[in-house]
């Protein structure tokens, strides 16, 4: 097939011709005449290309790479390279021949000046041509390599960028994921958070349930990076997701201190999300965990949360924050908690769900309650009780009525009255259902006896 689409039919075979031609080329080139030996490989790639001998012809220009190469002549190499691609009835099998052998040139160039100016000669004859997109998307990630080592993550980022390499039918999907985890790698780097979030979806977390271990490497990668992404916008719930991903992994469940900080990190990440029905479902699936009674600290944690039981704030953190920040020996802290500026945000955050905790306990054990009282039970001034009262409410977690003049917070939601009517029609409904059964049982418990009596 032609490079225009084109299929073409051979017409003659030229193989015995280029098996002679090629040696002849090589002992010239070896004698110092590569241009004669050049030309004589121009002649016959005309030739066989006329005649859609595509083998032949991937021969003949292969070979004329090769002794460019062999003499050190980059310059020539480069030049042969466009010629042969901009040739009119191109073969594709043969131009993807020489493609991937002068790829194999890429590492082996004398100085970064040259191997530069190799990689963008193949990348721009390779641009649009679908049979050597694999060669191309190579290429761009070596070059990206290149210029972040020179510190140039922006221009590294946007050369991976340019590939859809999930569109690419011909690539291995380990590769595939190699390439994308590569993008989001860079535009982590250069802090383009929205387009790391667009990247990832390329990636489908099924292709992880595979248990090959390259590919629960690859796995590792991609949850480290996209908890990465959620902590710089500090989705909590996210993180905490992704780090039972991990734990769930293979290669993590085998190391014991890797599944313990995966797994303590899930604890804290789900306790510091704002609560809702998934963040409550969440804990609870968690709080199943048979591992939780190796880390007894962290399943304490986990009952504090889910007990329907206050808290009281100083204590609690004060009785954990040596644990949760500082460890102890034969069980190290995580990364949550450090002495850290995003460390003390969290910890306050962590201070925050305490609060919002008892809050929500309040709600259910209280119909009404002073602004005084609600205060010294939260340990908080009655102004911070009622900002943090006044969240909880904002966000429909509860349903709360502050009377400042009285001093009370009313928890019991104002019912309308066409609400209270229907809800006591349908008990009256009950009552009479349970009335009219019961006056059936008593008449067939008579009738029974009665019938007992004249026996």
């Amino acid at each position: 097939m032609t490079v225009e689409g084109t299929l073409e039919r051979m017409e003659t075979d030229y193989s015995d011709t280029v098996d002679k031609l090629i040696p002849e080329c090589q002992l010239l080139a070896t004698d110092g005449q590569l241009n004669e030996a050049v030309e004589k490989l121009h002649q016959m790639e005309k030739q066989t290309r006329v005649a859609c001998d595509a083998i032949s012809n991937g021969r003949v220009m292969v070979c004329a790479v090769q002794l460019c190469f062999s003499n050190k002549r980059w310059e020539k190499l480069n030049d042969i390279i466009v010629v042969y691609t901009k040739k009119r009835s191109q073969l594709k099998q043969a131009v993807a021949k020489m493609i991937q052998e002068c790829f194999t040139y890429v590492e082996k160039t004398p100085d970064m000046a040259t191997k530069l100016k190799l990689i963008e000669t193949l990348r721009t004859v390779t641009e649009g041509k679908i049979y050597v997109e694999n060669e191309r998307a190579r290429l761009s990630m070596v070059l990206a390599k290149i210029k972040e080592a020179s510190g140039d993550i922006t221009e590294a980022a946007d050369i991976l960028q340019e590939l859809q390499v999930e569109t690419f039918g011909t690539m291995d999907r380990k590769e595939k994921t190699e390439f994308i985890l590569e993008q989001m790698r860079l535009c982590l780097g250069k802090k383009d958070y929205i387009r790391v979030q667009i990247i990832s979806k390329k990636i489908s977390s099924r292709y992880f349930d595979n248990a090959e271990e390259e590919v629960q490497k690859l796995k590792i990668r991609f949850y480290e990076m996209m908890i990465e992404l959620d902590l710089a916008e500090s989705n909590y719930l996210g993180t905490c997701k992704h780090f039972k991903a991990l734990y769930e992994t293979p290669l993590i469940k085998d190391d014991k201190m890797k599944w313990q900080k995966a797994l303590k990190s899930t604890v804290l990440y789900v306790l510091l999300s704002p609560h809702d029905n998934e963040q409550s479902d969440l804990l609870h699936r968690i709080k199943l965990e048979k591992r939780l009674d190796d880390i007894p600290k962290y399943r304490d944690l986990i009952e504090c949360f889910t007990c329907q039981e206050l808290m009281q704030l100083q204590k609690f953190l004060a009785n954990y924050e040596h644990e949760l920040r500082e460890g102890e020996s034969g069980s190290p802290c995580t990364d949550v908690f450090l002495h850290t500026v995003d460390g003390n945000k969290r910890w306050k955050d962590f201070g925050n769900r305490v609060v919002e905790h008892n809050i929500r306990i309040m709600a259910k054990y209280y119909t009404r309650i002073t602004s005084k009282r609600m205060a010294v039970l939260l340990d908080l001034s009655v102004d911070e009780a009622e900002e943090y009262l006044a969240k909880l409410v904002v966000n429909n977690t509860i349903f709360a009525k502050i009377d400042r003049l009285a001093g009370m917070v009313n928890f019991i939601k104002q019912r309308d009255p066409s609400d209270v009517l229907d809800e006591w029609s349908v008990s009256m409904n009950k009552l009479m259902g349970l009335v009219n059964k019961t006056t059936h049982l008593i008449a067939k418990e008579e009738m029974m006896h009665a019938l007992k009596v004249k026996a």
